[in-house]
């Protein structure tokens, strides 16, 4: 497979080649924007970019896909008519045409061969299924989060990334915000002593295994309800899942503690550098998770106890101090000293702008993102086990270089589920 690093320097060499050529061709009318000039970016040097499930979430970081100058959006994949539409005007009027494609069957997407990379924004189900089919295909991936289901997802996952050579981006967007990376200095810096314990805020962590009531299944050409479900168990449809009701039941969502843990159980493992690695032990107490890593810092997943800074909230602890944060961007630290040295104001909040600068950075340069498949894997995993340790009602104890749990059959047996024909990974 022609490395994306080569695909790049292709572009160059045929730019520089074409503007040589044009000394001793007849003049001609070229449009600025063709050229890369009145400020915009040439086309050998955009990121050609498609989508697949893209929703309300996922139509948030589009149009901040589209107001980058090097994105060119060319393509949606959908199993959903209204949302391949919605997604097609809103391109179309970015760029003034009707250029961007409609794809109801992935694998005709998959195919294209001009298409740098995609952003993917499909239910929790899909994640992980189609970041490796695109991976697969030579595509860069900006995938929302969670990752993954399961901990063989997430494993799979980052495992299919390094294999294939792909950029891969999880919208674990506050690893590229300022105060989150400011608590996270303050750690690493040494200035709140030596870490003993962060804190996550994670969501009551309950799903059900209960089916909404059957309803007569739409045209094909309006909802492919089989290809919605994808590698999911097979269930009657409901019109209630496709407009975001998936959340809450087990066969789709990993419940509360995947769902912000994404976030912020991935802060605190950075805070702890523990970037390579899980706790090493998992005790549900209530719906807060306690665990615990091999160097003995502590890991406290909660839904209560927070100073009110906003939505996925951190706190940091030291022997010397303490830090914590939220998505409204304001910070408390203790004590007075800290507060004295560091009179933080209200920063950006949850706006993914720089984290997406990040990834398609990062696509051009074959760099590596802040959010990259192998930490994104690793704090979901630690995200899994918690859940696991939280059905079970018990303590667990893990192995996070085997991934499996010690001597606890019924808890490695969770660490993975089965999919439906004719999906694996």
């Amino acid at each position: 497979m022609t490395s994306q690093k080569s695909k790049w320097s292709r572009r160059r060499f045929l730019a520089t080649a074409a503007k040589a050529s044009a000394v001793f061709a007849v003049p001609q009318i070229v449009p600025d924007r063709a050229l890369g000039k009145s400020g915009t970016v040439a086309p050998s040097e955009r990121v050609v970019m498609g989508g697949l499930g893209i929703g309300r979430r996922g139509g948030y970081d589009l149009g901040i896909f589209l107001q980058q100058p090097d994105v060119q959006f060319v393509a949606i994949c959908d199993a959903r008519r209204e949302r391949r539409e919605a997604v097609k005007a809103m391109a179309d009027k970015t760029y003034g045409n009707k250029d961007c494609k409609m794809y109801d069957n992935m694998g005709d997407y998959l195919a294209r061969t001009d298409i740098d990379a995609t952003l993917i924004a499909t239910g929790d189900r899909w994640h992980t299924m189609a970041s490796i089919l695109v991976a697969k295909s030579g595509k860069d991936i900006y995938c929302e989060k969670p990752c993954s289901m399961t901990i063989a997802e997430s494993r799979a996952l980052a495992d299919t990334i390094k294999r294939y050579g792909r950029v891969y981006q999880a919208g674990t967007q506050r690893r590229n915000i300022d105060n989150f990376i400011l608590a996270i200095d303050l750690v690493h810096s040494g200035k709140l002593g030596k870490l003993h314990t962060v804190h996550a805020n994670t969501l009551n962590p309950r799903t059900t295994q209960d089916w909404l009531p059957a309803e007569p299944e739409p045209p094909k050409s309006e909802v492919d309800w089989d290809w919605w479900l994808g590698p999911a168990p097979w269930r009657p449809f409901n019109r209630r899942y496709i407009q975001g009701g998936w959340r809450g039941f087990f066969d789709f969502h990993g419940g509360g503690i995947l769902e912000w843990g994404a976030h912020t159980v991935d802060l605190c493992q950075w805070a702890a550098q523990a970037d390579d690695t899980a706790p090493v032990e998992y005790e549900p107490q209530g719906n807060h998770i306690i665990c615990r890593y091999a160097n003995g810092v502590k890991l406290v997943m909660r839904d209560t106890g927070w100073l009110g800074l906003g939505t996925c909230s951190v706190r940091f602890e030291g022997d010397e101090g303490w830090v914590e944060t939220g998505d409204s961007g304001k910070m408390m630290l203790g004590p007075g000293k800290l507060r004295a040295e560091h009179r933080v104001v209200t920063m950006v909040g949850t706006n993914p702008v720089n984290h997406i600068r990040d990834f398609l950075n990062c696509v051009k340069t074959r760099g590596i993102p802040k959010s990259n498949a192998q930490v994104t894997a690793q704090s979901h995993v630690a995200c899994h086990c918690a859940y696991i340790a939280w059905q079970l009602g018990r303590r667990v104890k893990f192995d996070p270089v085997k991934e499996e749990f010690l001597g606890d059959d019924e808890a490695n047996r969770m660490r993975s589920r089965a999919m439906r024909e004719p999906y694996r990974i």
